[in-house]
């Protein structure tokens, strides 16, 4: 309830100014939430990546921009979380007004272009306040450097040591011609540098692809066999849409940018159950976009998920929606008979 109260006054104010207060409140120390359903569900226990999850549900990036409260997250029931994305230099990014709730959809659209304080602060923090847990860091390159290489591997140099994986973003909309990494030569020149640098460190830190849901299916043919070519890691699937924007309801269903949330929920499944079947569990996958109770969340792992992220339904459901997702998300594993849910990931693709 007092959530549902908080929730009413912040959506009367801007959605930006919203993040920055509801950043300011998972902070501060002395607000304490209720977490009695923090709790460890031992059949949702993972291995990945050689990493121990001890649940499913992570914070995707773009909530945690500037890493600031990467450490409190653990506490609301994520197994795990993403700061980002971090490019080279700080930037402002787009104009704003660059955010927008659609409430009758339960979604939001955002232009935001990667607006951070930069690799080197934000290294600094981490390396202040080290991670507790499994702390991902998603990269990209400013704005100006879209379609080179160079920025990914400044930002690897700068977080390889101290993030749990990085993520390559090769696919926010909101910076222009990002998405070209999709292309067939450019993703096979980008991945070889980004293996060569780790390599030229004597690292193992997973190294994760982070794809648009808006490719067709010869291109996700292309990038699955340049993935399984190349060894790597994990993909991330999928990051906002520009599409399916028709049959919304809110007024603000026009304005640019990605949209996340439930509009790209059935989306996101299906990509994720196309690269499974190529995939299959050579490569693992982290399922994003509308997931927000146990039901959402175990449709994605038997699409082909091993690990899951949210955003949107952290806005809209609150900040123990970890917890319910991962008590739902128990309860299912063990009604359909499995000792653990690795065995549910991609049985609707069978």
């Amino acid at each position: 309830m007092l959530y549902k109260i908080f929730k009413y006054f912040l959506n009367l104010i801007d959605p930006e100014i919203a993040h920055k207060l509801a950043i300011k409140i998972i902070k501060n120390p002395f607000i304490k939430f209720n977490f009695s359903d923090n709790k460890s569900h031992l059949n949702l226990i993972q291995n990945i990546f050689d990493i121990k999850f001890k649940n499913p549900i992570g914070l995707a990036a773009g909530f945690d921009k500037n890493a600031e409260i990467y450490n409190q997250i653990f506490k609301l029931g994520f197994s795990y979380s993403e700061i980002g994305t971090v490019t080279p230099q700080p930037q402002e990014g787009n104009i704003k007004p660059r955010v927008f709730r659609l409430e009758e959809d339960k979604a939001i659209i955002n232009r935001l272009g990667f607006p951070n304080y930069g690799m080197e602060i934000i290294k600094e923090r981490m390396v202040q306040d080290k991670p507790k847990g499994i702390c991902g860091a998603n990269i990209g390159p400013n704005k100006e450097n879209a379609t080179l290489i160079d920025d990914y591997l400044l930002c690897f140099d700068n977080l390889y040591d101290i993030a749990s994986y990085i993520t390559i973003n090769i696919s926010s909309p909101n910076t222009p011609n990002l998405r070209l990494q999709h292309e067939q030569d450019n993703i096979k020149k980008l991945v070889d540098a980004i293996l060569k640098r780790r390599n030229q460190k004597n690292s193992k830190v997973p190294i994760l692809f982070k794809i648009s849901p808006d490719i067709d299916d010869s291109k996700i043919k292309n990038l699955c066999e340049i993935f399984l070519e190349k060894n790597i890691d994990g993909v991330i699937l999928t990051n906002t849409s520009i599409k399916n924007k028709n049959s919304l309801l809110s007024r603000n269903k026009d304005q640019a940018g990605g949209i996340s949330g439930d509009p790209i929920y059935n989306l996101s499944n299906k990509i994720i159950e196309k690269f499974y079947l190529q995939l299959g569990k050579n490569i693992p996958i982290i399922g994003v976009g509308g997931v927000k109770d146990g039901k959402t969340a175990y449709e994605k792992i038997k699409s082909g998920a091993s690990l899951l992220q949210l955003y949107t339904s952290f806005v809209y459901e609150g900040p123990l929606v970890a917890n319910k997702i991962n008590k739902e998300l128990s309860d299912l594993v063990k009604k359909d008979g499995y000792e653990n849910i690795s065995q549910a990931i991609g049985i609707n693709c069978k």
